[in-house]
């Protein structure tokens, strides 16, 4: 009884603390070239989009790849099915980066629910911090972003547009390729704040196996000294690596500033 229940209890806080975060994707990262394509921005968890996001929050979306450039305008997205939609062409072969960044929102959590958010994500240093300073029995304002990217192989033809910056406050850049991986083959990524690598950080990241939650099959990892986090995809299909940086807020009635960021990818 007390195994079922504590199953109970913790996948109400995956179902919680997975409610926002935002991914890139699309059915398949495999396209060809010159032809229309589109995007998912799903808002909630990976399998599963929850609401759509509004135009307004939308902020410096971008594709790039080989001789291409392409930045999205309104009309260039559409909602559907709880999820927003971005249509695009393709341009020549090659590998293509995508992003999007949204403008901040603010949460009010109380102290049980934000430390028990800080906890399943990884943020041991908030919340030692808050039980040093006492503020752990306090509830928390939070002001948060998100910040999403996705990798694109147009047909054969492998090009280094994988390791462009887009210069949003937090993002993951691969070191190497992720298309060149097969199953069980080391990728590793440079996780960015500010332009700067971010160390001690820590990185969910997970894929899709039919009936089993993302979510639920996630593990974590750490990145180093200097900001790299390795993985080893045992399986093909879509990859997430998705991490939340928190730091404390000078900003009036914030308590804390957080930017999301995630990247997806594929295996072959």
């Amino acid at each position: 009884m007390k195994s079922i229940l504590r199953t109970i209890l913790l996948t109400g806080c995956l179902v919680v603390f997975s409610s926002h975060e935002l991914f890139l994707k699309a059915d398949s990262h495999f396209l060809a070239a010159n032809m229309p394509a589109e995007l998912h921005l799903f808002n909630g968890t990976f399998d599963k989009s929850e609401n759509s996001i509004s135009r307004d929050r939308i902020i410096d979306p971008k594709i790039v790849g080989p001789e291409y450039t392409f930045k999205p305008v309104d009309g260039d997205f559409y909602d559907k099915d709880n999820a927003t939609f971005l249509k695009f062409k393709t341009g020549d072969a090659g590998t293509y980066v995508a992003g999007i960044s949204t403008l901040p929102r603010n949460l009010k959590m109380t102290a049980e629910k934000f430390n028990e958010y800080l906890e399943h994500e990884g943020l041991d240093q908030v919340l030692a911090e808050r039980k040093k300073d006492g503020s752990s029995t306090s509830g928390a304002n939070e002001k948060y972003s998100k910040h999403v990217k996705s990798v694109l192989q147009i047909e054969g033809k492998r090009t280094d547009h994988y390791q462009l910056e887009m210069g949003y406050p937090i993002e993951f850049v691969p070191l190497s390729n992720p298309f060149d991986a097969k199953p069980g083959d080391a990728i590793s990524f440079r996780l960015l704040r500010d332009g700067k690598p971010l160390s001690d950080q820590t990185v969910h990241y997970s894929t899709i196996i039919p009936g089993v939650d993302a979510h639920e099959n996630e593990n974590s990892t750490k990145t180093d000294a200097q900001g790299i986090c390795t993985i080893q995809p045992e399986t093909a299909g879509q990859w997430y690596l998705a991490t939340i940086h928190m730091t404390q807020s000078d900003e009036a009635d914030i308590d804390y500033e957080s930017n999301w960021a995630t990247l997806t990818f594929a295996i072959k």
